[in-house]
């Protein structure tokens, strides 16, 4: 027997007197409480009720259970109005991870507009360039350049779509020349991130041609902000998705080059456990940054070629 029931049925005689009224209050059947109410007793191996023809009325252990079971059954009631509060309303930390890069240029410039819109919200946000495990380190939600998830528990929102470019400061370019063609890579000095899929062969396509490149880097880092300063500093060419170069080269600061050629693209998702039950705080992220990427219109500047003047 489910002892919440147990509670439940045994308040419900307390307050109308009368089995019958409980099991109707209860949706159950006059056999079914008298069944609930016996079982209690027995558990408890006293009696809790005194039944006659006329009428019933609680012994004392029933009216010293009787005010336990209701302050139990409103402590359940308050758990779960709280409960039922933080899936419609969002409330409480919501823990993001992502990649360095993509946490400065895409997250942190949101964040005072979406805690405007939830205040009720904090936010952690785990800066990795590393893929976190969702579960071991309690993300709510993950954003991953990956199209799949090794662990089917976790869902997956695709954002858009991102090409990968080389780029060069025209201080580098007006001191070590334009390559011109791929053969040209191995006369300059390369800016290598390392997380990359094989980083040291980029595999280009051109219309139905594909050429492999082998490289070797002047600079190799994990990061990818790191490439970018050393860029912008004149170092050399780097290899980063458009969605961290795209603002420095409208800019002037970085210019693309081998742009005709294509890079493997990245896909751009949200990762986050289960698709059932999400709480208000989840659901108000994702939706947030699904409207964000289509406002910005960021899969159609980020998949663009650059026209080079």
């Amino acid at each position: 027997m489910d002892r919440w029931t147990e509670m439940q049925l045994f308040v419900q005689v307390a307050d109308t007197g009368s089995l019958s009224r409980a099991a109707e209050v209860l949706a159950l059947s006059n056999a079914a409480a008298s069944r609930h109410l016996s079982a209690l007793e027995e558990r408890l191996g006293t009696r809790l009720v005194e039944r006659n023809t006329r009428r019933l009325y609680l012994t004392e252990a029933g009216q010293a259970f009787l005010r336990r079971c209701k302050s139990l059954l409103a402590d359940l009631r308050e758990a779960e109005s709280e409960v039922n509060a933080a899936s419609v309303n969002p409330t409480g930390q919501l823990r993001i991870t992502a990649s360095l890069s993509f946490a400065m240029h895409h997250i942190a410039p949101l964040l005072r507009e979406y805690t405007q819109r939830y205040p009720q919200v904090t936010v952690h946000v785990e800066a990795a360039n590393r893929y976190l495990d969702i579960i071991d380190n309690n993300i709510d939600v993950a954003i991953r350049t990956r199209e799949m998830e090794p662990d089917s528990n976790i869902t997956i929102r695709r954002l858009g779509e991102t090409r990968r470019i080389l780029a060069a400061s025209p201080r580098y370019l007006a001191r070590h020349g334009r390559p011109m063609t791929l053969d040209d890579l191995c006369r300059h000095k390369l800016l290598i991130y390392t997380y990359a899929n094989n980083p040291n062969e980029l595999r280009f396509t051109q219309g139905g041609q594909t050429s492999v490149v082998t490289v070797r880097g002047l600079l190799e880092s994990n990061d990818g902000q790191v490439l970018r300063a050393a860029a912008l500093d004149g170092m050399g060419i780097l290899i980063q998705p458009t969605y961290i170069l795209y603002e420095d080269i409208v800019a002037g600061r970085l210019v693309p080059v081998l742009d005709a050629w294509d890079l493997p693209h990245l896909t751009i998702n949200l990762a986050y456990p289960s698709r059932k039950h999400l709480s208000a705080k989840v659901r108000s992220f994702i939706d947030f940054m699904a409207e964000y990427f289509e406002r910005m219109q960021y899969e159609r500047k980020w998949t663009s070629r650059f026209e080079i003047g």
